[in-house]
């Protein structure tokens, strides 16, 4: 792909709460620009997207696939690179992985249900990654299907600032297409075309007023992103053209100021062709972003790059897939130069080159082959021998270390242990290649019980682990009681306490004293769990042993002195101390550390914080109270209650996550299946010393 051509380049990804539609959206914009020749079906498991065995059973989205095709707009043939991502909470890494690499994102939203709990997550997620948005309200088929409503709650509940571009033309089931504010114009869909056949009319004569309202609420949008047509809106707003609306907006979208907001039915094939026309016109293409900037990781200087080829090559590997044929696939997103089959990147992390042997354009999971992937471009490639999600791949003469993605730790850990002896290479090497794909998802061994643990972000992502490891690594696995992962803290703050190690040996000894004042982290301190601070003056410590002692408290805090839970946010202060000129060195200072951790731990109030989870419940009113006693029985704190969309009531709480192991099910039972609930982590909390005392037993046992 030619540089000239970057500016007709769409990198974008389609997000949105569980259920509004995304994958469908998807499968219609394959349909429309050619890529397939018959709409797959979520429901009946068809779908090219979720082309694992696991969606299509569930019908959910758990893996984002990439797929690229091509629309013609406006005399030009746009190049787009789509993401389908996940709306379920557990699958939260996906989300964010994508995001990171894309330019642009639909923001899409059940006309039913509004704007839900996970709409706002990838909402916060797209803001941190500064993705501009185009709204996409779906599902304008449904009963209870409201688009003004869903307008309105973007700007209450996310803060956004939506630009209405299209009103619909009917709701619910006579919903049969949408007025064009641009053009003003009515889009009606044919039905038995399968919606591939659609005509532009005049307005309805009962919709002129309604659209000329909402039309000069385009306008005047329109003229605070531009000045030019800020002065035609003063004196006369007849004379802006369509060209002008569609510049100004697109600008206002860009800078992330305003989300133009379209509408349709993308089950009933309708609304898809103008959400295309729009991605073309308001995404940014990679001309439109700014220069990445990463970290030169030789000089630690900060270094731009722009989206040329004549730059040096930089990419970012944002995905990691097991195929059954090739091994290991790459996604990544090339940001300057080009990435050629045959040739060698430079991975900063593992300091390495490798071999990068083909590469692909992706259509879901279909490799087309390519010589090259270009600035700009998304790509996927095999043959890389170390690499991780959130790698950099750069030239070896320009080295470049791009921001990687964060993601959260865990929350939930069950045993694992296969079936038969036979079995144990088979779920060794399954799980590491798991683990290599999804970072939330981690695999250690209990070095007191020896059992295998693996860890990840709710009931419904290590269910999912299990099932693949069954499918795809023929591996039967035996599963323990899920258990939730606690951590540890202290409450006190022990002050200068004094650490002496030493060791006389034959020859050369150890010696290292410190003196720490140890206790809880400062309420405003932004970092890690360690918040370290050197007061030691004169030299009573040479300095190149403080970051050893550093090391020794950092390293002790993987395993807490309760339960070998990790310790959080903990404060040292090393006052003073003294060493001895010959047998003193780094090592003698860490291990001084380390015994001090264990024994100033004992001493500053050790306890239990256990994670607690944001609960959101959509309940019918009559069961209203039943959910909210349930809630109350489960250590839960209600937060407050808010009236849903369709007369249901939300109902927000935050409880342990202890207590909420099967709770989809025993909702259903309260509620006659009525109900829906999402969660997500939101922190971690102390344990009262009664429950602390069962939970340490239990551990024990």
């Amino acid at each position: 792909m030619a540089n000239r051509d970057l500016h007709l380049t769409r990198n974008i990804g389609i997000m949105a709460h569980i259920d509004a539609g995304k994958t469908t959206t998807s499968e219609r914009i394959l349909f429309y620009t050619g890529k397939t020749h018959k709409i797959g079906e979520v429901h009946d498991g068809a779908a090219t997207m979720d082309w694992m065995v696991q969606e299509q059973e569930r019908g959910i989205t758990i893996t984002s696939a990439a797929t690229t095709c091509n629309w013609n707009w406006s005399g030009k043939t746009y190049k787009i690179n789509l993401i389908d991502t996940p709306g379920h909470v557990d699958f939260t890494a996906e989300v964010e992985r994508s995001l990171r690499v894309l330019d642009g994102a639909i923001a899409t939203y059940s006309a039913a249900d509004g704007v839900q709990p996970q709409s706002e997550t990838v909402w916060r997620q797209a803001d941190k990654y500064n993705v501009p948005r185009i709204g996409y309200v779906n599902k304008m088929d449904r009963s209870g299907a409201d688009f003004f409503e869903t307008v309105q709650q973007m700007r209450d509940i996310l803060g956004a600032n939506p630009v209405v571009i299209q009103i619909p033309i009917g709701a619910e089931e006579t919903f049969k297409g949408v007025v064009d504010l641009i053009k003003m114009k009515a889009i009606l869909w044919h039905d038995e075309t399968m919606g591939a056949e659609y005509e532009e009319e005049d307005i309805p004569a009962d919709l002129v007023d309604e659209a000329e309202e909402w039309r000069d609420k385009l306008l005047e949008a329109a003229a605070e992103y531009d000045d030019d047509v800020m002065e035609k809106y003063m004196e006369d707003p007849s004379t802006i053209t369509e060209a002008e609306i569609l510049a100004a907006i697109r600008k206002g979208c860009i800078a992330m100021e305003c989300c133009p907001m379209l509408l349709g039915s993308s089950y009933k094939n309708k609304g898809v062709q103008p959400l295309l026309d729009y991605t073309c016109a308001f995404l940014p293409s990679p001309e439109d972003t700014p220069a990445i900037i990463g970290t030169n990781p030789d000089t630690n200087e900060e270094e731009s790059r722009k989206p040329l080829e004549s730059e040096p090559t930089s990419a970012l590997a944002f995905k990691i897939a097991t195929d059954p044929f090739m091994g290991r696939l790459v996604y990544f997103r090339v940001y300057s130069g080009k990435v050629v089959a045959g040739s060698y990147v430079f991975n900063p992390r593992s300091g390495k080159k490798e071999r990068i042997s083909r590469l692909f354009q992706m259509n879901s999971h279909q490799e087309i082959p390519m010589e090259s992937i270009d600035a700009g471009d998304i790509g996927a490639g095999v043959g890389f021998k170390d690499i991780r999600t959130g790698d950099t791949l750069c030239s070896e003469d320009h080295p470049i270390v791009l921001e990687s993605m964060t993601f959260p730790d865990p929350v939930i850990s069950i045993a694992v242990e296969p079936k038969s002896q036979a079995d144990v290479a088979k779920l060794d090497n399954g799980l590491a290649k798991l683990a290599e794909e999804d970072p939330t998802f981690t695999v250690h061994t209990d070095e007191q019980s020896g059992q295998t643990i693996i860890s990840g972000m709710g009931e419904l992502h290590l269910d999912i682990i299990i099932d693949r490891l069954k499918r795809e690594f023929k591996v039967e696995a035996n599963e323990g009681k899920p258990q939730v992962n606690y951590k540890e803290a202290i409450s006190k703050t022990v002050e200068n306490w004094r650490e002496v190690y030493k060791k006389q040996s034959g020859g050369r000894g150890k010696f290292g004293d410190i003196i720490v004042t140890v206790g809880p982290k400062d309420e405003d301190f932004q970092g890690d769990d360690l918040q370290f601070v050197n007061e030691v003056s004169g030299g009573h410590i040479p300095k190149e042993f403080i970051p050893a002692v550093q090391k020794g408290f950092k390293d002790s805090m993987k395993n807490g002195i309760l339960a070998g839970f990790p310790v959080m946010g903990m404060k040292v202060v090393l006052t003073d101390g003294s060493f001895h000129p010959v047998d003193s060195d780094q090592l003698s200072f860490e291990l001084a550390a380390h015994a001090a951790f264990k024994n100033v731990c004992a001493k500053a109030g050790p306890m239990l914080m256990e994670p607690i989870m944001k609960v959101e419940v959509v309940t019918p009113e009559e069961n209203m109270g039943d959910v909210i006693g349930d809630l109350n029985k489960r250590r839960g704190m209600v937060q407050g209650m808010e009236e849903a969309r369709s007369g249901a009531r939300i109902v927000k709480a935050m409880v342990p996550l202890s207590e909420m192991f099967g709770y989809v099910t025993a909702l259903r039972t309260i509620t006659s299946g009525r109900a829906t609930s999402s969660m997500e982590y939101d922190h971690h909390a102390p344990l009262s010393a009664t429950l602390q005392e069962q939970v340490l037993a239990d551990l024990k046992r």
